[in-house]
C-alpha cells in the first residue's frame, strides 16, 4: 500500500469509524423507543431483532462499537507495520465498513425516513467509495470478491460478539436503570 494511500485511506478510518458510531450510540435507544411499534408492524419478521435491540442499552451498545473500533485500530497499526496480509485484511474490514454504510441507507429507504447512522453513512459515502476504487485498482476482482465476503462474514459474526458483549453489560444489575 502507498504512503499516499495510508494518509488519505488507513489512517483516517479508526476516527470516521468513532465519528460514524457515535452518531448511532447517541440516538439509538431513544429513535427505537420512539419507532418500536411502527417497525414492529411494518416488519413483523424482524420482531426478535427489534427487541434485542431495545434491550440494549447505550452504555452496552458503546461497548460492542468499541470492541469493533479496537479491531479496526488493531488492522490499521498492522497495516502501518506492514505485516503480512496487512493490505487484504484491512481492505475486508473497509468493504464491511462500506457494506455497513449501505443497509444504513437501505434501511432508511425501507422505514422511508431517518435511521441511526444515516447522516455519518450519507457524508462517507465518497470516502467509501474512493476507498473501494482504491482496493479495486490493487486487487482482482476474485480477491476484491473474497475478501469483501470474508469482512461482511467477520462483521456479522463480530456483531454477534459485540452485541453479546454488550447483553452481558446490559444484563448486569448495576446497568439495568442506565440509558
Amino acid at each position: 500500500m502507498s504512503a499516499l494511500s495510508i494518509l488519505y485511506l488507513v489512517l483516517p478510518f479508526p476516527l470516521l469509524f468513532v465519528l460514524h458510531e457515535a452518531e448511532e450510540i447517541m440516538v439509538q435507544r431513544r429513535w427505537l423507543a420512539a419507532h418500536r411499534n411502527a417497525l414492529n408492524a411494518k416488519f413483523p419478521r424482524l420482531r426478535p431483532l427489534i427487541a434485542h435491540l431495545s434491550r440494549l442499552t447505550t452504555p452496552a451498545f458503546a461497548l460492542a462499537a468499541a470492541e469493533e473500533w479496537f479491531i479496526l485500530l488493531i488492522a490499521t497499526c498492522y497495516v502501518l507495520v506492514g505485516g503480512n496480509y496487512a493490505l487484504p485484511l484491512w481492505s475486508a474490514l473497509f468493504i464491511a465498513f462500506a457494506f455497513h454504510q449501505f443497509v444504513h441507507v437501505s434501511q432508511a429507504v425501507a422505514v422511508k425516513g431517518y435511521v441511526p447512522g444515516l447522516v455519518t453513512s450519507l457524508l462517507l459515502l465518497p470516502y467509501s467509495a474512493l476507498g473501494l476504487q482504491s482496493i479495486w485498482l490493487v486487487m482482482s476482482g476474485w480477491q476484491l470478491l473474497f475478501w469483501g465476503i470474508a469482512g461482511v462474514a467477520f462483521m456479522a459474526i463480530n456483531l454477534r460478539f459485540a452485541h453479546w458483549l454488550g447483553m452481558k453489560m446490559s444484563n448486569n444489575p448495576h446497568n439495568r436503570n442506565k440509558h
